[in-house]
């Protein structure tokens, strides 16, 4: 007997909740009690009076599951909203990250090539070290990463995906 396997997608939630202590954790405690990963996790204030927050996280999963997920989540009494923007459709992914390069000479040319080309910004720089900054998809990001561990790569500080569905409807 063959057991089919169901098919894990990428999906980016955007949860709009109560500005309180705990929901965090909550939400956090949901997903591990399940055995659901997260793959990203960002959080905002999104409201003048400091009362709403927006929760962005990026998990995997296969269809029921991500139901089943967006289900609980809609449960919970400081949740307003869960939106899964990948079924939504077409959306903005963004990430920024901060990246420290050590290194001298030929290393460091390269370094300032590479962060033109990947139109990374530099933030910091010394006579030994640059602190770039660069944002895109995950996928840029993750390539620049690499390309920077070639050239001396020391350090670096990743906010996450924030997203943002397309058109005219708000999450």
């Amino acid at each position: 007997m063959h057991i089919k396997e169901e098919v894990r997608e990428r999906h980016t939630l955007a949860i709009i909740v109560d500005n309180e202590p705990g929901i965090l954790a909550r939400i956090a405690g949901l997903f591990t009690a399940r055995g659901y990963n997260i793959e990203s996790l960002t959080v905002t204030d999104i409201s003048e009076d400091d009362l709403i927050s927006r929760i962005t996280i990026v998990t995997s999963a296969s269809a029921p599951v991500m139901e089943q997920i967006i289900a609980q989540l809609e449960r919970l009494v400081p949740v307003h909203k869960v939106v899964d923007l990948t079924a939504l459709g077409p959306h903005v992914e963004r990430e920024l990250a901060l990246v420290k390069v050590v290194g001298s000479g030929e290393h460091r040319i390269e370094a300032l090539r590479l962060a033109e080309v990947y139109r990374a910004r530099v933030l910091d720089a010394t006579i030994s070290s640059f602190v770039f900054e660069v944002t895109g998809g995950t996928g840029k990001v993750d390539t620049f990463i690499e390309l920077m561990r070639e050239v001396g790569l020391v350090e670096v500080a990743r906010t996450g995906i924030v997203a943002i569905a397309r058109g005219r409807d708000a999450a």
